[in-house]
């Protein structure tokens, strides 16, 4: 089981994919999503805007996740997931849950890009709100639990702080 854990900049990840913390419109934004876009370069937008027409007109839901081209980046695709907003999920639990989705089916649609590796960022930690130390356990397991049955895969989780790493290691201890 391949599992890193550092601070740096995902753009920059030598990785078959990353994975993109997007909002529904899948259309570039903030934080994680406006720097992949701003790395990646038009090809991403225009990938974007084909799946928004052809798939998911009202936008992508909460914890499905759609991969397109990574551009100018190092790495072959951008896997592009919605993760949930805290307090808006209608209980704890069910955030929980649509957070295990959007990691669980990013790791899917890695497997059926046929990738190797795939770099993660810490998904609704921002300004999605979600707590940090809670989404490192949720985000922990589902990996750990998928890794247990395709060994083959390698994950890292990029962070963009050492702040956000720490946080990240210390709420992991012991699980």
């Amino acid at each position: 089981m391949a599992m890193d854990i550092k601070t740096g900049d995902i753009t920059q990840e030598h990785v078959c994919a990353i994975v993109n913390a997007a909002n529904s419109s899948c259309m570039g934004g903030g934080g994680v999503d406006g720097a992949i876009h701003r790395a990646g370069g038009p090809e991403i937008l225009e990938a974007c805007r084909e799946i928004r027409r052809s798939l998911y007109p009202e936008g992508l839901p909460t914890g499905r996740a759609v991969a397109t081209t990574a551009g100018k980046m190092p790495a072959k695709y951008v896997i592009h997931t919605v993760g949930p907003i805290w307090g808006r999920c209608g209980s704890e639990e069910r955030c929980d849950r649509l957070l295990v989705d959007a990691y669980r089916n990013s790791l899917q649609e890695a497997l059926r890009l046929g990738c190797d590796s795939v770099a993660f960022p810490a998904i609704s930690t921002g300004i999605y709100g979600f707590p940090p130390e809670r989404a490192a356990k949720v985000a922990y397991q589902t990996i750990r639990d998928f890794l247990k049955r395709h060994p083959e895969m390698e994950v890292v989780f990029v962070f963009h702080t050492e702040e956000s790493r720490r946080i990240f290691e210390e709420s992991i201890a012991g699980a």
